[in-house]
């Protein structure tokens, strides 16, 4: 019998639960997640799959049991788990005339005892992907190397590694291999020559090949994609490439050296795995960058986490924004967004808006049930799922009612973010004035938060575009990550 997830877990219910709970809970869900009252959610559809295995389970007295008898042996109860903790901007809403839009907060924690204990460090299956175009050249080849050598001296012995370097060609500088032999890898790494063109899909599908070789359950599997260019032609390629390996549980993040990479293509290509994209302004800040994502990497507690969101019918998931520990837009299109790893001291955080109906009938009602899924690597039944129902009132008047701290603090930095978003949009519809516009409040809102220097290119760069109507691509990356990395707390100059 598969116990990759707990049934009562999955349906809400207590593990004495009787037959008529069971019944009750699964009809309770079918009529807010069943597919054919709710196809504007993607989440409801795969939540109602998991929900109907546990219930198909739980009904049969025999299945049943076995699964019980199973649990018990198997020691689960004493299993370290993650915990999802969700709070709304709002707990009731008057019913306006026109949709109005809730937050959802959703903090993902490891277990406590996790964070007491000693942690035994994660096994990797880690792949490095390097560009090796004639771009990369000189200071940033030299950084690049002593990266990858400092990233070896991290490794243990029992890590699985591999190194691809591409141009308009891809060469495997590393095959995948235990890390034993850390001088041999070190020279093979120095013998990389910058040369030719920029062709990402060969470097990530032959880097993607490499990690498949030990890709396990046990492992973080990951691949980690560095760039100083664009590549031409090949993007969707790379992209469906993507969304094949977060199926099979590998995730990539993806790295931009200097200011003329795509930005839009790499946030795209990290999302669809869980992994995330960062941009690198400075060759000097290839090596601490890349020793510290990999030092994260082994530190893991739980990999392969997926969020999903499944609104009632009558309500819509516009979108969703991972705020920590790497702040980017999710993707929403799919049932479960993937969401990376969770390391035993860190939470992940995401932040979702939602959108309320008009006229919506006064009463106490459920919003939305959140279900995240993820690998534990330290337990032996690895999949958790951990859920979160939540509800809301809509009263005929206004109460007097705060929005909770956390979230009003991260919508005003996720604010800043959108500000700078709306002004290259505003940009690219030929809006000159309203971009500009949208620059200068920006530069005084960073101002006003202490930010003097971003303030200062937000004011550079609306100048320049009152001139040239067009943002230098170092000024427009400059501020979209910044900003970006003001959500977590940490300043505009993260990535320098």
């Amino acid at each position: 019998m598969n116990l990759d997830l707990d049934p009562y877990a999955v349906l809400g219910i207590a593990p004495d639960a009787t037959t008529e709970d069971i019944k009750t809970a699964y009809r309770r869900a079918a009529r807010r997640l069943h597919p054919d009252v709710n196809q504007a959610n993607p989440g409801a559809g795969t939540q109602f799959q998991d929900i109907t295995v546990a219930y198909e389970l739980l009904i049969a007295p025999e299945r049943r049991k076995q699964y019980d008898h199973q649990a018990k042996s198997a020691h689960l109860d004493d299993q370290v788990l993650f915990t999802l903790r969700t709070s709304t901007s709002r707990r009731s809403i008057v019913p306006l005339d026109e949709p109005q839009v809730i937050y959802l907060l959703a903090d993902i924690t490891a277990d406590p005892r996790a964070q007491q204990q000693q942690q035994v460090e994660a096994r990797l299956n880690l792949t490095l992907v390097l560009d090796r175009s004639k771009s990369m050249n000189g200071t940033r080849m030299d950084k690049v190397k002593i990266a990858a050598h400092q990233i070896i001296d991290q490794l243990k012995s029992h890590d699985i590694f591999s190194v691809v370097s591409f141009n308009d060609n891809a060469d495997v500088v590393i095959a995948a291999t235990a890390a034993t032999d850390k001088p041999a890898m070190k020279a093979r790494i120095s013998m990389m020559n910058p040369t030719g063109g920029t062709e990402i899909f060969h470097g990530l599908s032959a880097g993607v090949a490499q990690n498949r070789t030990y890709i396990a359950p046990k492992l973080v599997n990951h691949v980690i994609l560095l760039t100083d260019g664009r590549t031409y032609g090949d993007e969707e390629k790379c992209l469906q490439l993507a969304r094949e390996i977060a199926k099979e549980g590998i995730s990539v993040s993806a790295m931009g050296l200097g200011k003329d990479w795509n930005d839009n293509f790499l946030d795209e290509l990290a999302s669809l795995t869980g992994g995330h994209s960062q941009y690198i302004n400075t060759p000097g800040g290839v090596v601490r960058f890349l020793n510290d994502h990999v030092r994260n990497l082994s530190n893991v507690f739980a990999e392969r986490l997926q969020l999903s969101v499944a609104p009632d019918p009558d309500i819509r998931l516009e979108s969703a924004f991972k705020l920590a520990p790497s702040p980017q837009s999710l993707s929403i299109e799919d049932g479960y967004i993937p969401l990376g790893n969770l390391q035993a001291h860190r939470s992940v955080s995401v932040l979702l808006q939602v959108e309320i109906p008009a006229k919506i009938a006064i009463g106490f009602r459920s919003l939305a049930r959140v279900a995240v899924v993820g690998d534990i690597l330290a337990n032996r039944q690895q999949k958790h799922m951990a859920v979160s129902d939540l509800s809301f009132e809509i009263t005929p008047t206004l109460t007097d009612e705060e929005t909770p701290p956390a979230i009003l603090e991260a919508l005003g930095k996720l604010t800043l973010y959108r500000m700078q978003e709306r002004a290259q949009e505003a940009l690219e519809s030929g809006d000159v004035r309203e971009a500009t516009r949208r620059l200068d409040f920006l530069a005084t809102r960073l101002f006003e938060m202490g930010e003097k220097e971003l303030s200062l290119q937000a004011r550079a760069e609306s100048q320049r575009v009152s001139m040239t109507n067009a943002l230098s691509e170092k000024g427009r990356k400059d501020l979209k990550y910044h900003t970006r990395s003001l959500l977590l707390g940490s300043g505009g100059k993260e990535n320098q």
